[in-house]
């Protein structure tokens, strides 16, 4: 056993409780990692594991990358914590007027949290307290979609579309949702479906039926990642944004996954050219190497929070986490938007994406593959499910992948790619042929 190798004892495999992953399976057959350098693992049996979606979305610069790794350790030897209620210290400071200059001019006010699922909570709470504090207090109502991740929090798998990330946890947070965006005649397109702005439409559906008054925020990934990979349908995310303007409803980007590079853009919203009311981040705001997420609004939603008549002393939202701003993760942050530019990783994105999607799309001809899709540096692929066990086929796929050497995401019904940005084209050949023949296996 893998895990013994490294000199765990079953007691200490026991004791772990593993997220979103099969317990029972995995402990009869551990699959450790022990080291990583740039766009590898290293298993425990020693092997070179190609990391094929950069760590869990976050790693797009590689592992281990040094200017990122000096820039904790100092900041660890000088202030390792810093309390961010009432005190600051400078790092804060510093990363939030950075991450505005990648984000859409007037999204300029940055509020700091642990993760983007502690995002989707913030930004559904200030979207309730914004209407609140105008005056329009009935404005309560959420509205995610369908086969949206928003992260495991309860506003999180309210507004989320993953059935299997709710169920079991019964009653949750009131919220409605759009129908998704994957449909029939747009399979295997490459890159934005042509098919599918008028799904935006079903918003006005939702409207009718709660009434604009009664609805704060509409939150949506303008790429939907851990759900599948869904790129938005040509057209989809601008009737979004013209709908919520005519009824005073705000729009929520989660972009956890999409900013910072991996869609060939600072954002999003840039890469699909509309800017919502706010942008929730995360993951690949520090490449992995220290937790932490951010929501960024728009100037007058902070004003109109700072417009009260309390004390200047009494603090305007009663939000915060303990590690928000933390300063080991805000020392990260500020390294790796510096990797970011100085490595110009965005444009490594845009010049590798086309080999990519070429790529990628040759999976199409295999047994059992329903759909590829792609967008950037992500792409989803559906595989047609064994009778009754929808879950089976990605996850054999996925386990003859890794004794081949690739890490792939599994999940559903399908199969999921981030690649590095640092990525090379034989070593997306070498994936996809790898690929081609794991699918063949479970023909």
């Amino acid at each position: 056993m893998k895990g013994n190798k490294l000199g765990l004892s079953q007691a200490q495999l026991d004791a772990y409780w593993m997220p979103f992953t099969g317990n029972r399976q995995f402990k009869r057959d551990p699959r450790m990692m022990v080291a990583a350098q740039g766009s590898y693992y290293t298993d425990a049996d020693g092997r070179k594991i190609f990391d094929g979606l950069s760590g869990l979305w976050t790693c797009g610069f590689g592992h281990n990358i040094e200017k990122i790794n000096a820039a904790i350790a100092k900041q660890a030897r000088t202030l390792d914590f810093s309390p961010s209620f009432q005190y600051g210290h400078k790092g804060a400071f510093e990363l939030a007027e950075r991450i505005t200059q990648f984000m859409p001019e007037g999204l300029n006010r940055v509020f700091f949290c642990g993760s983007g699922s502690e995002a989707t909570d913030t930004a559904l709470k200030l979207a309730r307290g914004y209407w609140r504090k105008l005056g329009r207090a009935g404005k309560t109502k959420l509205i995610g979609r369908a086969k949206g991740y928003h992260g495991v929090n309860f506003g999180g798998i309210s507004v989320g579309g993953i059935g299997g990330n709710k169920a079991i946890f019964g009653e949750s947070v009131a919220a409605d949702h759009l129908p998704h965006t994957w449909l029939p005649e747009n399979a295997f397109s490459r890159g934005l479906p042509l098919q599918g702005a008028d799904r935006a439409d079903e918003l006005l559906e939702l409207i009718a039926l709660h009434d604009a008054s009664n609805i704060a925020a509409v939150i949506v990934e303008p790429l939907a990642g851990s759900g599948g990979v869904f790129p938005p349908p040509v057209g989809y995310l601008q009737r979004l944004r013209k709908i919520c303007d005519d009824h005073d409803i705000l729009l929520i980007f989660d972009e956890v996954i999409c900013a910072f590079g991996r869609m060939g853009a600072n954002t999003g919203a840039e890469a699909f050219g509309v800017k919502p009311d706010m942008i929730n981040i995360a993951k690949q705001l520090t490449n992995g190497a220290m937790p932490m997420g951010a929501v960024i609004v728009r100037q007058d939603i902070y004003d109109c929070f700072m417009a009260t008549d309390a004390p200047d002393y009494a603090p305007e939202i009663p939000h915060g986490y303990t590690y928000s701003a933390h300063p080991l993760a805000c020392a990260a942050g500020l390294a790796s938007l510096e990797v970011l530019e100085d490595e110009n990783m965005i444009q490594r994105v845009q010049a590798i994406s086309p080999f990519f999607e070429s790529a990628v799309h040759e999976l199409g001809n295999c047994a059992n593959v329903v759909d590829v899709r792609n967008y950037g540096l992500a792409a989803g692929l559906t595989l047609q499910a064994y009778p009754g066990e929808p879950l089976r086929r990605p996850f054999e796929v996925a386990m003859s992948m890794w004794e081949k050497g690739f890490y792939v995401r599994y999940g559903g019904d399908t199969l999921q790619l981030g690649l590095p940005f640092i990525v090379e084209q034989a070593e997306i050949t070498s994936l996809v042929n790898a690929l081609a023949d794991s699918l063949a296996e479970t023909a």
